[in-house]
């Protein structure tokens, strides 16, 4: 049984990389954003021409300009899916920690009962406090990706009726990450690790 629980110790550090990941994606994933809604927040202003001064009489400039911008936006929308493709990599990632876990326990050589797997050897923790670890970090970041996908899906819709409200809405959403309460998922390692703690 605690060898068990130390392999299970073992996947947590491995989640932990991943999650470590995560931030690395959702940092980019952020300023990527940051950038399309400043372009986004321009293209209402560039189709005026009474905002080019001087310029406004020379021939295309105002459509030389507004496809400049509309292309660093195709291109500034491509990373973000990259991102969000990086984003999904870590949630599978912990699908798979939390499947090979359950086969563990299932599967293996030794059946636990009920009983043997809420037993607790000293201050480790049990292998279902693991197994709730685990389920529970990958359902805070699928429902955090969902989300962010959801966003990011919607951010061209913005393109043809800008509002700064929505865009500081959605950056704001972004930011917070509401589906991952940094608390819960300290807990979780603080039960996990508990014995590394004292």
């Amino acid at each position: 049984m605690e060898a068990m629980v130390k392999k299970y110790q073992q996947k947590f550090r491995r989640v932990r990389e991943d999650m470590d990941r995560w931030d690395e994606h959702q940092a980019r994933l952020l300023s990527q954003f940051r950038n399309a809604s400043s372009i986004i927040g321009r293209l209402q202003l560039l189709e005026n021409r009474k905002k080019y001064g001087s310029l406004r009489n020379l021939d295309g400039v105002k459509d030389g300009i507004l496809t400049k911008q509309m292309e660093s936006l195709q291109t500034i929308m491509l990373s973000m899916t990259k991102s969000l493709e990086e984003l999904n990599s870590v949630v599978f990632s912990l699908a798979k920690a939390l499947r090979d876990a359950k086969q563990q326990v299932k599967g293996g050589s030794i059946q636990f009962s009920k009983k043997q797997l809420h037993n607790r050897i000293g201050i480790k923790p049990s292998l279902a406090d693991c197994l709730e670890g685990l389920r529970l970090l990958h359902e805070m970041y699928q429902a955090e990706y969902q989300l962010k996908s959801s966003l990011i899906s919607a951010l061209p819709s913005l393109v043809l009726k800008p509002s700064a409200s929505d865009l500081h809405a959605f950056e704001q959403l972004l930011v917070d990450q509401p589906n991952i309460p940094k608390e819960e998922v300290q807990s979780i390692y603080d039960v996990i690790f508990a014995e590394e703690i004292c």
